[in-house]
C-alpha cells in the first residue's frame, strides 16, 4: 500500500525530469516584433513618436543594385526635365562599407548606365589577363582548359575592389542629385491602408540588451515613398517581410543558398600576376557538397590577392565547417606558394543565393520591388551577379519612374508593374535561363562527378535542352541528425597560412555596442536546444563564418555562440568572456537539464548572423541582418 502511494509522486518526478528542456531555458529573444511593447510596462511613459519624411523613389541598400537604380532613375528624371527625389538608405557607416574587396565583373550593366565610366574614372584597374581552372585531389590539381563561351571565361572582365566601384557609383548617383544616407539601417516596412507598401522605418537606438528603452533612447524614423526598391542583398529581413506578405514566391521553387567566404592578402610581389583568375573545384569538399574556390590577382600600388571559398549550404554532414574548408584549401601545394610570406589584411563573408532561374520570385508588388540579390540575380557557374544586379536595379528604377509618371494607379502605393516583363526580356533572364541546370544537376547519386556530366552536356547545348530541373528540398531540409554523420576533424590553424576565427573576425572592422538587443530574432526560444542541438549538434557553430566554431560548457550555446555573432564584442571583453581553446563534445543526450540551461543562456549575447536563414534555423527564425556582408 505504501509503495503504491508512492507511485504517483514517482511518476511526477519522472516528468518534471524528461520535461522539454523549452519549460527551463531563460527567456532569449526580446524583439518588440515577438513581445509587444505595448505590453510591457517599461515602455509606458516613452515618447514613441516617429518624424516622418517623404520622397519619390526609395531604395533599400547602396550595393550596386541599390545604387544602380538611384543613377538610373535620376538619369530618366534628368532627361525629361522632371523634379524627381531619390533617397537611398545604407545600413554600413559609409557607402560600400559593408562590401569586401576582390571581385570579377562583367562590365555590360556599367557600359549601359554609364557609357563613359572609363573618363569619369571608375575604379575599373585590372582587366582579366588569365584563365585558370583546375579539379582538386587532395596532393595534385588536374588544369582544366577554359575555352571561350565557358562560364568561367572571363575574356573582357575586370578584377575589381568592389568596394571601391560601389563608393564610385555613389559619388555618381550624389552628383546627380541622389540623397544618400549612409549609418541607417531599415528595420521595419510600413503600409497604407490598402495593403500597399507605404515605405520604411529606420531602426530604434538606445534600447538594452533586455529589450529596455535606455536613457539614450531615440525612435527611428519614417520614410514614405511613392515607390520603394529593396535591395538589401541575399536574403534581406524585410524582403523577407514581402515576400510573405504578397506571397511573392507562390510561383517558384525555395531558393538555394551557399556561403561565400573571403581574405585578401599582400603577397610576395615575385608571386603576383596582376590579371590573373583562378577557379578550382573538388578538394577539401567530398563530392556530394557543392563548392570550390576563387583568386583573383588585383592591379594594386601593392601587390594584393582575393582568395576566397564557396560552399552550397545544402550539404548534409552537420559537421561541416565552411571556414574551416576554406582555411584547409589555402594548405593545398598548388596554392600554398602564394601565401607563404605574405600577410593577411581583412576578412569577410556573405550568404549567396545559389537558386538562379528557377528560384526567382514574382519581382514587383504594390508599392514597391525585388532587386539585385534581394530577388536572386546570382549566375553560379559564372560566380558573379554584379552585372545582372546593376542591370536589375536600372530596369527596376525605368519601370517605378514609369509607374509614378502614369495616370493610372491601382493602389496608394505605386507598383512598377512592368518590371518583370522588362526583366523576362532583357539579357538577364536569357543568361540565367541558359544555366538554369548546371546548379541542380549535382543533387544526384554521382553528386560531383554526376553534376559535371550534366553540366557538359547543358553547357554543349547552350541552355537549349527541354528540361529543367528542380531544385528539390529547401537547403534545411538536407542536413541529416548528427547521429548519422562523422565528425569532421579539421588540422589546427598555423596562424601563418590558416588561422582561428577568432582573429579572422577581428579583421571584418564590425562593431557593435554590447548592451543592445539580439540582432537575430527566434520565433521559438526554445528550438536552439531542443532542435539544432539535440538532433543537429549545434550546426551554427559551424556554419556561421563569424564564431569560434568551439563549443565552451561555459561559453557557448552550442547554437548562438556569442563569440560567433559578436564581433563588436571582441573589443569589449569586459562584456563577455569567449574562450577560444578547448572542446566540449558532450553530447547532448547525456547533458542534464541544467547544462543545456546553462549553455543557452549565453544566447543572450548573440549578435549578426549572416548564414542563419539559410541552414537548419530556416524554419524557427524571424529575422536576421547580415554582419560581415561582403560581396563576391
Amino acid at each position: 500500500m505504501a509503495l503504491n502511494s508512492k507511485i504517483p509522486k514517482i511518476a511526477k518526478q519522472i516528468q518534471i525530469a524528461t520535461r522539454s528542456y523549452s519549460e527551463q531555458l531563460p527567456k532569449i529573444t526580446t524583439h518588440y516584433t515577438i513581445h509587444p511593447r505595448e505590453q510591457d510596462p517599461r515602455w509606458k511613459d516613452v515618447n514613441m513618436e516617429r518624424f516622418a519624411d517623404e520622397t519619390d523613389i526609395l531604395i533599400i541598400g547602396g550595393g550596386p543594385a541599390g545604387m544602380s537604380a538611384a543613377i538610373r532613375a535620376k538619369q530618366l528624371a534628368e532627361k525629361d526635365g522632371r523634379e524627381l527625389r531619390v533617397c537611398l538608405v545604407e545600413k554600413a557607416s559609409e557607402v560600400g562599407g559593408h562590401i569586401l574587396s576582390g571581385a570579377v565583373i562583367q562590365p555590360t550593366a556599367l557600359e549601359e548606365l554609364i557609357p563613359d565610366w572609363k573618363e569619369q574614372g571608375a575604379p575599373l584597374n585590372t582587366p582579366v589577363t588569365e584563365d585558370k581552372f583546375g579539379f582538386l585531389t587532395e596532393k595534385g590539381r588536374i588544369n582544366i582548359p577554359v575555352f571561350k563561351g565557358l562560364p568561367m571565361d572571363n575574356h573582357g572582365n575586370y578584377i575589381v575592389r568592389l568596394g571601391h566601384v560601389v563608393r564610385w557609383l555613389g559619388t555618381v548617383a550624389e552628383s546627380l542629385g541622389v540623397e544618400i544616407y549612409p549609418g541607417y539601417a531599415a528595420s521595419e516596412v510600413l503600409y497604407h491602408g490598402d495593403g500597399s507598401v507605404k515605405g520604411v522605418a529606420t531602426n530604434d537606438v538606445g534600447v538594452a540588451k533586455d529589450g529596455s528603452p535606455k536613457g539614450s533612447f531615440e525612435r527611428g524614423m519614417e520614410l514614405h515613398a511613392k515607390c520603394t526598391i529593396f535591395a538589401e542583398g541575399c536574403h534581406g529581413h524585410l524582403a523577407k517581410q514581402v515576400i510573405g506578405r504578397f506571397g511573392l514566391r507562390s510561383g517558384c521553387e525555395a531558393q538555394t543558398y551557399g556561403i561565400g567566404l573571403k581574405e585578401v592578402w599582400e603577397i610576395d610581389p615575385s608571386k603576383h600576376s596582376p590579371g590573373r583568375v583562378e577557379h578550382t573545384f573538388g578538394w577539401p569538399l567530398d563530392p556530394h557538397t557543392y563548392g570550390g574556390s576563387f583568386l583573383y590577382h588585383l592591379n594594386e600600388p601593392t601587390p594584393l590577392v582575393a582568395v576566397g571559398f564557396v560552399v552550397g549550404l545544402d550539404y548534409t554532414n552537420p559537421y561541416l565547417s565552411p571556414f574551416r574548408e576554406f582555411q584547409r584549401f589555402k594548405h593545398h601545394p598548388s596554392v600554398r606558394g602564394y601565401f607563404e610570406g605574405g600577410s593577411r589584411i581583412a576578412y569577410g563573408a556573405r550568404a549567396l543565393v545559389e537558386g538562379g532561374y528557377q528560384s526567382i520570385p514574382k519581382l514587383s508588388f504594390p508599392g514597391g520591388c525585388l532587386v539585385g540579390d534581394t530577388a536572386g540575380f546570382l549566375n553560379v557557374p559564372k560566380i558573379k551577379g554584379t552585372h545582372n544586379a546593376m542591370k536589375s536595379g536600372m530596369v527596376a528604377a525605368e519601370s517605378a519612374y514609369e509607374a509614378i509618371n502614369s495616370e493610372k494607379q491601382a493602389t496608394e502605393g505605386f507598383e512598377p508593374a512592368s518590371y518583370e516583363d522588362r526583366m523576362k526580356s532583357s539579357w538577364v533572364w536569357k543568361e540565367l535561363k541558359a544555366v538554369r541546370n548546371i546548379r541542380p544537376s549535382f543533387h544526384n547519386p554521382l553528386g560531383l562527378y554526376g553534376g559535371l556530366v550534366h553540366s557538359g552536356v547543358s553547357i554543349a547545348l547552350g541552355g537549349r535542352e527541354p528540361w529543367t530541373l528542380k531544385h528539390g528540398d529547401p537547403d534545411h531540409k538536407r542536413l541529416k541528425p548528427a547521429k548519422e554523420c562523422t565528425p569532421i576533424e579539421y588540422p589546427k590553424p598555423d596562424g601563418k597560412i590558416s588561422f582561428d576565427l577568432l582573429t579572422s573576425v577581428a579583421l571584418t572592422g564590425t562593431n557593435h555596442e554590447g548592451d543592445q538587443p539580439p540582432h537575430l530574432t527566434l520565433k521559438d526560444d526554445s528550438v536552439p536546444v531542443d532542435v539544432n542541438l539535440k538532433v543537429f549538434d549545434g550546426p551554427e557553430s559551424r556554419f556561421c563564418p563569424a564564431g569560434d566554431g568551439k563549443k565552451e560548457p561555459d561559453c557557448s550555446t552550442g547554437s548562438w555562440n556569442d563569440g560567433s555573432l559578436r564581433p563588436g564584442d571582441i573589443r569589449k571583453s569586459k562584456q563577455m568572456k569567449i574562450r577560444p581553446s578547448g572542446s566540449n563534445n558532450i553530447p547532448p543526450q547525456v547533458m542534464t537539464p541544467h547544462s543545456l540551461e546553462r549553455r543557452t543562456r549565453r544566447i543572450q549575447k548573440n549578435s549578426k548572423c549572416v548564414f542563419a536563414p539559410n541552414a537548419i534555423s530556416s524554419y524557427w527564425l524571424l529575422s536576421c541582418t547580415p554582419c560581415l556582408e561582403t560581396t563576391c
